[in-house]
């Protein structure tokens, strides 16, 4: 029992030495809880503000993919906003050169440039740069076209001034150069470009009338020194008017002699057959007058400013167009149709009018313009051509000059299409209608004339009946056999019915003539040999012309006489084997 309490004593002895560790180890623990508790709310509160970090760099993310976002959107309509920018503003040298130096061939050019800047800013009316550059735009081009119409009348000056002025060059090597300055006139300035054309055929008018009317009083000179008037075949005793004369006949053509020049009438002793005349007036007419309608279908053929989508304009696009902020830039877009550049109709260099046949009109509108123009410019010129004619044809001319005039007239109708010029083609070939009647008439009369010699009858009443002779008639057949030949040398195939139904015509006159006259010869042998001698001389005559023997209508010609020829040989043989019997 007594160690019971003796033990119980060594452990309150122990634990009473061991209090203040004891006290100081619950301290401490009472410590290690009170920090745990901080560290726990400190570990709670940091994780919050890592939370809200996160949020933060997430929130921070988004704004750096907006900003690149913008960066990429500006990026991309820097290039074509940067475009658009230096199109519709105007350099100040392109202002300087308008304002303060006289046309010249830098304005081609720069005009053109000027042009589309200004229709660029007229097209993007609803950006607000483009609409204060506006009035700027059009101060200047107030100044151009002014100083254009001025350029442009100073230049129509010397086709004015006289008639020596060469209006193909001066058309092709200044006035075709500077044709884009008109363009720009007729686009910007309708009125201005109105005027300047008005002036143009004014000038022009003055001009041709002028060098027309002096030429045909040359031409009408010469042609009065040789006086050619119309005689029948029976009653013509001019050798001249029955030749076949091949200088003559090559006036049928274009290709033919030169043409009588306006400085040579003043010779006295210089002649010319009436076709030369003829030939010459228009020749000089078909150059000048299919020239001058080939440069106003291509001076004043000004093509409307093309609407082009450019490149550009894709990239303007309304996905492209859109702000840093997801909003459209509705003061910098424009229609897709905005951008467009003006085409230049003809380019700086000058260039012959054989190199401008394509620059035909387009519709029968415009062909309607170039052909009122060219009225107006050319109406005194042909009033001078019609008049020509009429003096030729007024008296009748001889058969063989008149067909060769015809031929003439043909052969530049065809010229004069090729050349397209729709007016001049129709004017001639109002001449070649107004010449086949004269020639129907002509033929018709020698006809008559031989019809009234093998009946035996005269023009006159009291006139006495005339009786044919050998000689006569042989004169009626050279006559014929050279108006045939003359004819076919005319003709380039058999398919012209108006020359020889009416050359038929008188053949058949000629051949009831030799009848006619054979057959007061009582004598059959002398009236056989007579007609095979008439026959004869006519098959000479059209086989001398060796040259178109091989014409479908000579070789018919020469099988008809010869035939007739046959006959007669036939009828000798027979009546002399009849008076030996």
């Amino acid at each position: 029992m007594s160690s019971e309490p003796s033990e119980h004593g060594q452990l309150s002895n122990f634990h009473a030495s061991r209090a203040k560790e004891y006290v100081e180890l619950h301290g401490q623990v009472q410590t290690s809880i009170s920090l745990l508790d901080s560290l726990e709310s400190f570990l709670s509160t940091f994780q919050k503000d890592l939370t809200a970090v996160a949020g933060q760099i997430s929130e921070l993310q988004d704004r750096s993919q907006d900003i690149d976002n913008k960066l990429r959107g500006r990026r991309k309509i820097e290039r074509p906003l940067s475009s658009l920018i230096s199109e519709i503003t105007i350099p100040p040298a392109l202002a300087t050169l308008i304002l303060d130096t006289n046309v010249g061939d830098p304005w081609i050019d720069a005009i053109e440039d000027f042009e589309r800047r200004l229709t660029l800013s007229k097209s993007r009316s609803r950006v607000k740069a483009a609409r204060d550059l506006g009035e700027v735009g059009e101060g200047l081009r107030i100044v151009a076209a002014t100083k254009l119409r001025g350029f442009f009348l100073a230049l129509f000056q010397p086709i004015r001034a006289s008639v020596t002025t060469n209006m193909q060059v001066l058309q092709t090597s200044i006035l075709l150069k500077y044709s884009p300055l008109y363009a720009f006139l007729h686009r910007q300035a309708h009125d201005v470009a109105l005027e300047v054309q008005r002036s143009y055929v004014g000038a022009a008018r003055l001009y041709y009338e002028t060098g027309f009317r002096r030429y045909s009083r040359s031409l009408g000179h010469v042609k009065a020194r040789t006086i050619e008037k119309f005689e029948n075949i029976v009653v013509s005793n001019n050798e001249k008017d029955f030749k076949l004369d091949s200088e003559r006949l090559a006036h049928s053509s274009i290709d033919g002699p030169a043409v009588t020049l306006a400085y040579m009438a003043d010779d006295k002793a210089y002649k010319q057959p009436v076709e030369a005349m003829l030939r010459s007036l228009f020749l000089v007419f078909m150059d000048n007058s299919t020239a001058e309608y080939t440069f106003l279908s291509t001076f004043f053929n000004v093509a409307p400013s093309v609407i082009n989508v450019d490149a550009r304009q894709s990239q303007l696009s309304s996905a492209s167009l859109l702000s840093p902020d997801r909003g459209a830039f509705s003061d910098v877009r424009s229609s897709g149709a905005s951008d467009y550049g003006v085409q230049r109709v003809m380019s700086g260099t000058s260039a012959t009018f054989s190199d401008l046949a394509a620059a035909a009109p387009n519709s029968k509108e415009e062909q309607s313009n170039y052909d009122t123009l060219w009225k107006q410019i050319f109406d005194p010129v042909l009033e001078y051509c019609k008049a020509f004619v009429r003096s030729v044809l007024e008296p009748m001319p001889q058969v063989i000059p008149l067909l060769t005039m015809i031929r003439l007239v043909e052969d530049v109708v065809t010229e004069v299409q090729k050349r397209r010029c729709p007016p001049a083609e129709h004017f001639i070939f109002s001449i070649r209608i107004q010449m086949w009647p004269v020639f129907r008439k002509a033929m018709s009369e020698n006809a008559e004339a031989l019809k009234r010699l093998a009946e035996g009858t005269s023009t006159g009443y009291f006139s006495r009946a005339t009786v044919t002779t050998n000689a006569m008639v042989a004169a009626m057949c050279q006559k014929y056999v050279i108006l045939f030949n003359a004819f076919v040398y005319l003709t380039l195939n058999e398919e012209e019915t108006m020359i020889f139904a009416n050359l038929l015509v008188l053949r058949e006159e000629l051949k009831k003539l030799i009848s006619q006259h054979t057959t007061r010869i009582s004598d059959p042998m002398a009236q056989a040999t007579t007609q095979s001698t008439i026959y004869e001389s006519v098959l000479q005559g059209l086989n001398k012309n060796t040259h178109h023997t091989a014409h479908p209508k000579s070789q018919q010609e020469i099988a008809f006489w010869a035939k007739l020829e046959e006959e007669a040989r036939r009828k000798i043989v027979t009546t002399g084997q009849a008076r030996r019997r």
